[in-house]
C-alpha cells in the first residue's frame, strides 16, 4: 500500500485545509496525492528531522505536533528563527534552493506526524499530466514569500537594542495581528528567550519590572497589554 493510501480522513482533512492546496479541490486533492511522492512519519520530542549541515530534498507538512527551526553557535546557544505547528510546512526554501548544506536545524519540541514531499515531483509533470501542479507550485511561491515577511518582522524585534525594546516589538506585533490587547503567544520563556535572542534570566526580570510598572499583565505564555506611555 502506497504511503498516500494510508492517510486517515483527518489527514486528508488538513491538507485539504492548508495553504498548500488552496484552490485545489478535496476531489482533486484525492487524484494529485499519487502523483507527490508523499512519505508518511512519526517522531519523537527532541528528534532532529533535519540537522545543520545535511542537504533537504523533501518539504515536510506537520500533521501534529511542533517543530522549531533553530541555529545552535559553536558553544550551544540556540536561536529559535520559526516554529512550524500543526498545518504548517518546513523546508521549501531550501529545497527549492537546492541548498548543498542548510544552516539550520529542525527539531521537533512535541511528538508529532508528518508527511514529506519530494521537492522534484512537485516541479516536474506526472505520469498522469494534472492540472494542479501550477496551482502547487503557486501556492509554494505565495508560502515562501509569506515567511519572508515572518523572518523581516523578527529581524525587526532582534534588531532592538535592548531586551525591553525586542520584548515591546515582539508583544505589540502580536497584539497589533490579533487586533487585541489579550492573546497568547505560542512560546514558553525559554523558547521566547530563544526567538528573541536574549538571556531567558534577564529577560523574566524585564518581564516582571514591565509588570510592576504598569505595562502589561502576563501568565505563562499569556498576555495583557496596557495603553500607556512606556519608557524604554
Amino acid at each position: 500500500m502506497s504511503h498516500w493510501e494510508q492517510l486517515e480522513q483527518w489527514q486528508l482533512q488538513l491538507l485539504y485545509q492548508a495553504d498548500f492546496f488552496t484552490g485545489i479541490t478535496a476531489e482533486q486533492l484525492q487524484q494529485i496525492l499519487p502523483c507527490l511522492g508523499i512519505t508518511l512519519s512519526a517522531f519523537q520530542k527532541n528528534t532532529y528531522l533535519f540537522q545543520a549541515g545535511e542537504q533537504i530534498t523533501q518539504i515536510g507538512f506537520l500533521f501534529s505536533g511542533k517543530v522549531q527551526i533553530i541555529q545552535e553557535d559553536f558553544w550551544g546557544n540556540r536561536t529559535i528563527l520559526e516554529q512550524i505547528n500543526t498545518g504548517g510546512m518546513f523546508g521549501e526554501a531550501f529545497a527549492c534552493a537546492g541548498t548543498p548544506r542548510i544552516p539550520v536545524t529542525v527539531l521537533a519540541a512535541e511528538d508529532g506526524q508528518l508527511a514529506y514531499f519530494p521537492y522534484q515531483k512537485l516541479l516536474s509533470l506526472c505520469p498522469n499530466a494534472c492540472p494542479f501542479h501550477r496551482q502547487l507550485i503557486t501556492n509554494l511561491l505565495q508560502s515562501m514569500a509569506a515567511k519572508n515577511v515572518i523572518l523581516v518582522q523578527k529581524m525587526t524585534h532582534i534588531s532592538k537594542r535592548s531586551t525591553r525594546e525586542k520584548l515591546l516589538s515582539y508583544l505589540s506585533l502580536q497584539a497589533l495581528q490579533k487586533n487585541d490587547n489579550q492573546f497568547t503567544i505560542p512560546f514558553n520563556r525559554q523558547e521566547l528567550a530563544d526567538f528573541l535572542a536574549v538571556d531567558r534570566s534577564a529577560m523574566s526580570a524585564e518581564l516582571s519590572r514591565m509588570q510592576k510598572e504598569g505595562l502589561l499583565e502576563f501568565h505563562r505564555n499569556h498576555f495583557i497589554l496596557h495603553e500607556r506611555e512606556y519608557s524604554l
